[in-house]
């Protein structure tokens, strides 16, 4: 008997929730929870890649569950766009449970017992939202992945930040599922409950105006699960409160569930094809992808600072959405498949360089208890390990070359610049401006790593406590190689990533790139044209590696014995101390007086007859204190003056029913 992909993906859910109640058995031992029930779930992580891998290049499976409502059994289904998400979750998740299984070792039997179920149901979750081929299916699972996550995220629910920020994602989420709720039900357009399989929205005829309805619906309600401006705000509450590796899981794979969820609906449902759609995308994209990188670049905290970078980064995946459906709508497919193409790349390498950053902060955090950029420094002599594989995502997530973050920002970057004319006039001056945004979106962020990276590793220990800091240990070095080895092979080998893209943009839009790409061969990638533009990431590797070593034997040969050493000279100080070094606040500066008006800003100048002078300055969030607290404030008051009817009287209780009663029969009456 063959098994299909499936079976495999399903088996691979109900093992990851078998795993999870075994974890509560094993309460009393945490020794085994952390190595047997996290490796074995990184495992079935692999199996799960595979699975997604071998699934991109053939024929859509199916299966019906015996279970569901009455005339809606649970569907399943693995497509082409379903297997890549299945890839990503598998890839990412197989070296986060590795991760896991060092970074949770210390861990209270009891709290650790709960935090392994809540950990698998929340991979087993994940999965089904991409295996569900129903809206009923779909929203248990959302449902599901969202109450896990959050229980995930108030981990350590006895500090009151923590149980705030988790009560801000677990609300906003709720919003962003009723939103995708109406969207299902718009699709459905009360055509019973058959109608609600995938299926027969697939063969669903909607009028523009309701299909318009439909993806902005959708838009708004996965934006809200991806951290889309205005509905960003939980992001950086949740993430810096979660446990390292659950922020790299939220940040990694569980964002991208909600562009994969963007894309069945708008290109697989819908057919993508009113082109003010993309309008909308892309102008929300690139505000969102600007505002990540700005409060990125100004933020003291590492995994807020991370945090907002996903804000960023998600910016750029919506960025590329709307571009390939501007693309789509006016019968340019050939560029559509390059934008597509790009987001997907990002999709996948951001879950790759962004959990490694994640894991990354987790070991600082293990090794020092620090998260504060203001009080961390020099840590690459302690952690020679980490400070390795870190500096491998930082440079990923900077958009350099030889890596993967520079292949998908390039595409994307060749989608804009090989725009030609649309029907609507004024695109055609938007594309510029958006194709600028983008290049500054890109710069800012290189500036952003290059803080994180030499705050935290480069200089002198800001603190004394730092010098006794230790490096991971091998189930986080494994986990963290694993994920460095991604961003490494998916930068040197793209035209074989973008052939099996081509079976994800095939399927959405019919058409795709791996043809172009390869046409010169695996080693030049060339998106249209080799005379409009190709890229090798091997030959531009080998360059990089023959300039070292020019300069390496240039400096033995000519220089080497030939130097007298002495003490350098220090500006007339007499000794260097890790308080002339840049400061996390002295990096953003410059960002934050050149984007003031996008900051709400407050700042403690020291006196200047202070011995030891101390600057602090907090650059807050105008959306937060402008939309939401104004929001919570109303609906505060709303709920004060509905409380006045509460006075725990029997009397007052039916004298409303009574009231309530007549209001009735005289509208009855009038009717």
């Amino acid at each position: 008997m063959t098994l299909l992909p499936i079976d495999i993906a399903g088996g691979v859910v109900v093992y990851w929730l078998l795993l999870g109640m075994l974890s509560l058995l094993l309460i009393g031992s945490p020794k085994h929870i952390t190595q047997l029930i996290f490796p074995a779930g990184a495992l079935g992580a692999l199996v799960l890649a595979g699975t997604g891998l071998v699934a991109l290049g053939q024929a859509p499976s199916v299966a019906v569950l015996p279970l569901g409502l009455p005339g809606l059994p649970f569907h399943l289904r693995v497509d082409a766009l379903s297997a890549f998400f299945l890839m990503l979750l598998g890839a990412a998740g197989f070296a986060i449970s590795l991760y896991s299984a060092g970074y949770f070792r210390h861990m209270e039997a009891r709290a650790l017992a709960l935090l392994a179920l809540q950990y698998h149901l929340f991979l087993a979750s994940m999965a089904l939202v991409l295996l569900a081929n129903d809206a009923y299916l779909f929203m248990v699972a959302w449902e599901s992945m969202a109450l896990s996550s959050y229980f995930l995220v108030t981990t350590d629910h006895k500090v009151p930040e923590i149980r705030k920020a988790g009560y801000l994602y677990l609300l906003i989420a709720h919003v962003g599922a009723i939103s995708i709720l109406l969207a299902f039900g718009v699709m459905q357009g009360g055509h019973g409950i058959a109608a609600y399989t995938f299926d027969a929205m697939r063969a669903a005829h909607l009028t523009p105006f309701w299909a318009s309805i439909t993806f902005s619906l959708a838009l708004f309600g996965f934006g809200a699960k991806a951290g889309l401006l205005p509905v960003h705000v939980w992001l950086p509450e949740a993430h810096p409160a979660a446990p390292s590796p659950v922020s790299a899981m939220m940040s990694g794979i569980m964002l991208k569930t909600a562009i994969y969820g963007l894309l069945r609906i708008t290109f697989d449902f819908l057919g993508g094809e009113i082109w003010w759609w993309g309008v909308l995308a892309l102008t929300l994209g690139l505000m969102t992808a600007l505002f990540g990188v700005m409060f990125a670049a100004v933020q003291t905290d590492m995994k807020r600072l991370l945090a907002y970078s996903s804000i960023e980064n998600i910016g750029i995946l919506l960025v590329g959405i709307g571009l390939g459906i501007l693309f789509h709508a006016n019968g340019k497919e050939s560029l559509a498949a390059l934008a597509l193409t790009a987001t997907l790349y990002h999709a996948i390498n951001h879950a790759f360089f962004k959990s490694l950053l994640f894991l990354g902060t987790g070991s600082v955090l293990h090794a020092t208890g620090e998260r504060n950029l203001g009080r961390l420094g020099g840590l690459i002599r302690r952690m020679p390990w980490v400070a390795t594989l870190v500096l491998v995502g930082t440079l990923a997530i900077a958009g350099l070359p030889p890596l993967n973050g520079f292949v998908s920002e390039w595409l994307l970057l060749q989608a804009f610049l090989l725009t030609p004319d649309l029907p609507q006039p004024y695109l055609n001056m938007l594309i510029p401006v958006a194709t600028a945004a983008i290049a500054l979106a890109a710069a800012l962020a290189a500036y952003v790593m290059v803080k994180f990276y030499g705050i935290v590793f480069l200089g002198q220990p800001r603190d004394e406590k730092l010098r006794h800091a230790h490096d991971a240990g091998w189930w986080e070095r494994l986990g963290l190689a694993w994920l460095a080895l991604g961003c490494i092979l998916l930068g040197l080998f793209p035209v074989q990533v973008i052939l099996q893209l081509d079976h994800v943009t095939q399927a959405l839009i019919g058409d795709s790139l791996g043809m172009t790409a390869a046409k010169t061969g695996w080693l030049f990638l060339t998106p249209i044209a080799p005379e409009r533009a190709s890229y090798s990431p091997l030959f531009f590797l080998l360059a990089i590696l023959v300039v070292l070593a020019i300069t390496f034997l240039a400096v033995r040969r000519f220089y080497h014995g030939r130097l007298r050493r002495g003490p350098a000279w220090d500006c007339g100080f007499p000794e260097q101390t890790p308080r002339m070094q840049d400061s996390a606040e002295g990096f953003g500066q410059p960002i934050r007086q050149i984007f003031e008006p996008f900051f709400l800003i407050e700042r403690e100048v020291p006196s200047p007859f202070d011995r030891e002078p101390r600057y602090h300055g907090r650059s807050e969030d105008k959306l937060w204190y402008g939309l939401y607290l104004p929001i919570a404030k109303a609906a505060d008051k709303l709920s004060n003056l509905i409380g006045i009817l509460q006075h725990g009287r029997i009397h007052l209780y039916l004298m409303y029913s009574f009231v309530t009663l007549l209001l009735m029969l005289v509208l009855v009456r009038w009717s």
